[in-house]
């Protein structure tokens, strides 16, 4: 697999990439997929294929998990697609929740800690987004929000974001109390909101 472009996402860029996703009509697409058609699951790795390994693998750090993963990925959302409703779901962020749920599983499971429950990724999440058509605009105010950060606010994001890690184990890894990383990860995230209209 060659994705070295788009190895290392940061977090703004994770759905941002999927900006990058450029299908004819994504739900005859999904239509294809609902009726089991073999090829449609080809054209959707096709389509989705390099941004789901280059989230995962930003995550995991390893080339071979990541690939692992990424096919793993594709076969949770062929398995889990006859839930998924074309008509108003968001099938790139579903994806990525997907993918992104996957990877920070195998970190878990690799710390020996319990993955998180298998519903935060369940297509019924992904329903009434909002139009595509806007997600670089979204993108670029998220990043911008993003950028202004604290540096201490964006490695908390990072961590919870990419390592799956819970409160406890970023004030372990930070050294700071509990309480003040809940209060210092509540308070970026609310940046974010005020400043980007996301989150």
């Amino acid at each position: 697999m060659q994705h070295d472009a788009l190895r290392s996402l940061p977090v703004w860029l994770a759905f941002g990439a999927l900006a990058t996703v450029r299908l004819a009509n994504p739900r005859k697409l999904a239509e294809r997929i609902k009726q089991r058609e073999p090829k449609a699951l080809g054209d959707l790795y096709e389509a989705y294929g390099r941004v789901v390994y280059s989230l995962i693998h930003r995550i995991v750090g390893d080339t071979a998990v990541a690939e692992d993963l990424t096919q793993e990925t594709f076969l949770r959302v062929w398995n889990r697609f006859p839930a998924f409703d074309a008509e108003t779901g968001a099938l790139g962020p579903w994806i990525l929740a997907v993918a992104r749920g996957r990877a920070v599983d195998s970190l878990r499971s690799a710390r020996g800690r319990m993955p998180a429950p298998a519903e935060l990724d369940h297509p019924a999440r992904f329903t009434g987004i909002g139009d595509p058509s806007l997600a670089p605009l979204r993108v670029q105010h998220f990043r911008e929000a993003f950028d202004k950060l604290p540096p201490a606010h964006k490695m908390l994001i990072e961590l919870a974001y990419y390592e799956g890690l819970s409160v406890t184990e970023m004030a372990e890894r930070t050294g700071q109390p509990s309480a003040d990383v809940n209060a210092s990860l509540r308070t970026a995230l609310q940046s974010l909101r005020e400043r980007s209209g996301t989150v």
